[in-house]
């Protein structure tokens, strides 16, 4: 059985993988408090101390808005947090996968493909893309965007999040004037186990099969769930970016390499996620 250490495997993407995958990959959990991987000395005893074949590096700092505010904290999470591990990884002669971001983008000249070169924008795109630079010839890259599931106790998803405001009949802003790429988390979690025993040291983009507007996607969402489509409101990517860390504008991410899995479109993940739950609220 193949052996994957993880960070990360609390989160919206990870706890699903390692729930999907358990009986066929032997994880290895590292997180927080055992296993800061800002405490370059400590992160580095500990890899070389434990077993595995393959290290899957989903850990990141990830508040987007707060980053601009926090650019230290972020760039050490994201920046330096990154080469302890990959450095203590490449000295024990193992593979490192990196999960990074469709926000390495502009989201101008779409749609972007694995090789179209990344403008971040934000300060977190721009760390996630300055640890891309520092690894990329050594292990792979794995980019997503606007990952959804069925549940997660702790962090909402933005299909979860329109779901609880509507329920809660409160109104919600969507644009109407850019593109977002929902990717269904159990394909991730499927896409990411051929590519654990399938390593190259290459960029994938495992995204979902089709890009929509915010609001297109909030009124699929509340049609799906029976919920109060009215309480959707217009808005544009100006308005909506006033006063935020600016994001990309059309973030339509497509994939050229991806041939050994076939990602659901929009339709067919909430779908799915209906089966697997009638409540995406509780």
């Amino acid at each position: 059985m193949l052996k994957v250490a993880i960070t990360g495997s609390k989160g919206l993407i990870g706890s699903r993988i390692k729930e999907l995958l358990r009986q066929e990959i032997d994880f290895t959990e590292l997180e927080l408090p055992d296993f800061d991987i800002t405490n370059r000395k400590h992160a580095i005893k500990l890899i070389k101390d434990i077993d595995f074949d393959l290290f899957f590096h989903l850990a990141a700092y990830t508040n987007i808005d707060q980053a601009e505010k926090e650019k230290e904290k972020a760039y050490l999470i994201n920046v330096q947090g990154t080469k302890n591990v990959f450095d203590a990884v490449v000295e024990k002669k193992r593979k490192f996968i990196f999960v990074s971001t469709d926000f390495v983008f502009d989201g101008q000249h779409h749609p972007f493909y694995e090789e179209s070169v990344p403008k971040p924008l934000s300060y977190y795109a721009k760390t996630k893309y300055e640890a891309e630079k520092l690894i990329k010839k050594q292990a792979m890259i794995v980019r997503f965007s606007y990952p959804y599931r069925a549940k997660h106790p702790s962090k909402p998803d933005f299909v979860k999040r329109i779901c609880q405001d509507l329920e809660q009949k409160r109104q919600i802003y969507l644009i109407t004037d850019s593109l977002m790429t929902p990717t269904f988390i159990d394909d991730i979690a499927f896409a990411m186990k051929y590519l654990f025993e399938n390593f190259s040291t290459d960029i994938f983009h495992i995204v979902g099969t089709d890009s929509l507007s915010p609001y297109d996607a909030g009124k699929f969402i509340a049609n799906a769930f029976n919920l109060d489509q009215t309480l959707l409101l217009k808005t544009s990517y100006l308005a909506y970016s006033k006063d935020k860390a600016i994001r990309p504008q059309y973030s339509e991410i497509k994939s050229r390499k991806n041939n050994f899995y076939k990602m659901r479109t929009f339709t067919e993940g909430i779908s799915e996620i209906k089966k697997q739950t009638m409540d995406v609220r509780s």
